[in-house]
């Protein structure tokens, strides 16, 4: 166990520790859910062995969160546990977020709402095609459109030349 927490805390993007006391099964497995659609996954875990499991990991930071009845929300996409987490905690005050890890940097609960509100990889990757996208299609465009308007924007470009 203690080895299967370790290689969690090691390459997760993010880890987020909340308090889930009062939290009943069925809302236990809505938040279950909610991270499994989120591509995220909610672990409980004895918090001494935790403790034991990140030592010497980056996310070390977060052993002080371990205490009481905490749930290990993590995700290889750095957004999507906070986003999860945050989201769930909206709809269901029982579960008190306590802080997290992003790679080596220890947040509390403030970070973990801050990297919640941050675009997740896949919205990251949609915006940098768009932009990449953008300039390709507006060449396309200019190559596709009639001669004459090549030829006019040309002799405009000269006048402004020759004006100067």
């Amino acid at each position: 166990m203690v080895e299967e927490l370790g290689q969690i805390f090691e390459s997760s993007g993010v880890v987020v520790v909340a308090r889930y006391e009062g939290l009943t099964v069925a809302e236990m497995t809505d938040l279950r859910g909610r991270a499994r659609n989120g591509q995220a996954t909610v672990r409980v875990a004895k918090n001494k062995l935790a403790k034991i499991a990140v030592e010497g990991t980056p996310a070390e930071g977060i052993a002080q969160y371990l205490d009481g009845m905490t749930v290990l929300t993590f995700s290889e996409d750095p957004v999507a546990a906070a986003k999860v987490v945050e989201d769930f905690a909206k709809d269901n005050k029982k579960l008190e977020i306590l802080g997290g890890a992003m790679g080596g940097t220890t947040l509390d609960r403030a970070g973990v709402e801050a990297v919640s509100k941050m675009p997740s990889r896949e919205e990251l990757i949609a915006s940098i095609v768009g932009c990449i996208g953008a300039p390709a299609s507006n060449i396309a465009g200019a190559i596709g459109a009639p001669a004459s308007n090549i030829a006019s924007i040309l002799s405009t470009i000269e006048e402004k030349q020759e004006a100067a």
